[in-house]
């Protein structure tokens, strides 16, 4: 049996680092894990989707559609660009913040979190909005919204929450560990 996490968002926002912390907690429980990034234009604001696949029945590391069974977004838009990776009943745990694309802003035609999340509710079997911007001014930084929606996906029991700390000891600059630890722990 496996698991599929897909995790999207936009470039700069931690995706890739959230994917390696993943796929570490995942080795550390003694798990055979595939993974790959698609980052094509991230360094300018664009789609970024890792797939995260765990198990021993595992041969490709790319999630074919309908078979996610976590969507980790780290923005609300990107859920939606790819529900189609969900499968039916798969859980979709998405930050709240919205990244307006720049043709929204020029054409004074906004995205709406509202819409969005109703329309992932038709589509999923379970939401888990995360108001990152909140818990950020909380914890006192904004350079942690990746480890917090990992910390929300735990509430999967996919990822243990001590897996993913020892991952986090593993790949995070000691001077980040400790707030690090804060975001995986506030779930």
């Amino acid at each position: 049996m496996s698991t599929n996490i897909l995790i999207c968002g936009v470039g700069g926002q931690g995706t890739v680092l959230a994917a390696k912390v993943l796929s570490q907690a995942a080795i550390t429980q003694g798990k055979h894990v595939l993974s790959a990034e698609t980052i094509g234009m991230a360094q300018r604001g664009g789609s970024v989707v890792s797939h995260v696949r765990i198990g021993d029945d595992v041969f490709s590391p790319l999630i074919t559609k309908g078979q996610a069974d976590i969507i980790i977004a780290f923005e609300a838009a990107e859920a939606v660009r790819n529900i189609e990776y969900l499968k039916k009943d798969g859980t979709v745990i998405v930050n709240r913040k919205c990244v307006q694309p720049t043709t929204a802003s020029l054409t004074g035609k906004a995205f709406s979190f509202e819409t969005m999340i109703d329309y992932l509710k038709t589509v999923s079997g379970q939401v888990i909005d995360v108001d990152t911007d909140k818990i950020c001014r909380e914890l006192g930084s904004v350079k942690i919204v990746n480890m917090l929606l990992l910390g929300a996906a735990c509430k999967s029991g996919v990822i243990k929450k001590d897996d993913l700390k020892a991952a986090i000891k593993l790949l995070v600059k000691p001077d980040f560990y400790e707030l690090n630890i804060k975001a995986v722990d506030y779930f």
